[in-house]
């Protein structure tokens, strides 16, 4: 079993403590300045600015959320600027700091890293700024969304990571069964970013589901990865390599990312794709193997419609700003597990 450290790292942490002690100075400069600050509450006449920032924005699934954002806003009349964070937790400073400087009235915010969380709750609320998250969830006054009271987790749009992960169990186990493998030839690999809350839901709920689809119990090796392909690509060769014994493999994790970056691994150590289940989640990578006509392990994976949850994300976040209505705790868009014979049909538009 490949073990990884659980939390921020180091390097995290210290960005987190320089943002909120940035971010604290920023919001004293302008109660300093003797301007008074625009309520972000309800009856708002103006046209509202709501910054949406995204981690990994060029990803096909963050592409698709941006555009559904997009779309809902030119809807309502909302003046939105998005933003491309992308793997950098430092570049959240300066993002924040321009949607205050802005006089955005809201922001919207998938973090690279949920250890950056309290700074931005204490910057939104210190400079009278609803905040929202879509897709990972950050806490108010912790780093770990993990240990974070469930009243403080902040309001997210995205999706039920207990449910994507039965779904991927249970599609797992229809694989299995159908393929006749033997338990003890056969491994399942567990790859996610190990310290985003969203992933570990995801990924314990998949077990349960498996066995109680008819799967029979079968180690699984968990493989922290940073969620890209290149690093699950990696980090399962690694393990494949301590595991050649093993005839068959299951592949699982929090997105298409791990689970198509696994079975490259996997493929590349010379396994067949009848020998690889992959169930994956997003579709994005495993769209795009499947209308290159590959065949390939990915067997499945369970589609994120990202436009629904972008254009739900700027409606929530205007209705808040507009009337003060309340945002839900947790609110979901739709999935569909789509394969290769069936993506085109479910409307997965390969990018």
């Amino acid at each position: 079993m490949l073990l990884v450290r659980k939390g921020p790292s180091a390097t995290s942490t210290a960005i987190a403590t320089a943002l909120a002690a940035a971010l604290t100075a920023l919001s004293l400069t302008a109660c300093s300045s003797g301007k008074e600050e625009t309520p972000s509450g309800g009856g708002d006449t103006g046209k509202i600015k709501i910054y949406y920032l995204q981690k990994q924005a060029t990803q096909p699934y963050f592409l698709g959320e941006a555009e559904g954002a997009k779309k809902k806003a030119v809807e309502l009349g909302v003046d939105l600027v998005m933003v491309d964070l992308g793997n950098d937790t430092s570049k959240t400073l300066s993002s924040v700091e321009t949607a205050v400087s802005q006089k955005a009235k809201g922001i919207i915010i998938v973090v690279p890293d949920p250890s950056v969380g309290p700074a931005v709750v204490t910057a939104a609320r210190n400079a009278n700024i609803q905040l929202l998250t879509s897709d990972d969830q950050i806490c108010v006054d912790n780093p770990k969304p993990a240990e974070c009271s469930p009243d403080k987790i902040v309001p997210r749009i995205g999706f039920s990571g207990k449910q994507m992960g039965e779904e991927v169990g249970k599609k797992a186990a229809e694989f299995y069964r159908a393929a006749n493998w033997k338990p003890e030839e056969t491994r399942i690999i567990a790859a996610w970013k190990q310290d985003v809350t969203v992933c570990t839901d995801r990924v314990d709920a998949a077990l349960p589901a498996f066995k109680a689809a008819g799967g029979p119990d079968i180690q699984v090796i968990k493989v922290g990865t940073d969620n890209t392909p290149p690093d699950a690509q990696n980090k399962v060769a690694a393990t494949v390599t301590a595991n050649r014994a093993v005839k068959n493999w299951i592949v699982w994790g929090c997105n298409d990312e791990n689970v198509v970056g696994g079975v490259t691994a996997l493929e590349n150590a010379g396994y067949s794709v009848d020998n690889i289940i992959g169930v994956g989640i997003n579709g994005d990578y495993a769209c795009k193997a499947w209308s290159a006509g590959k065949k390939t392990g990915t067997k499945a994976s369970l589609w994120l419609a990202g436009n629904e949850v972008g254009a739900l994300a700027v409606q929530s976040m205007y209705d808040k700003i507009k009337s003060g209505k309340e945002f839900q705790r947790e609110a979901y868009a739709k999935t569909t597990m789509v394969t290769p014979d069936t993506y085109k049909a479910a409307g997965l538009a390969c990018a």
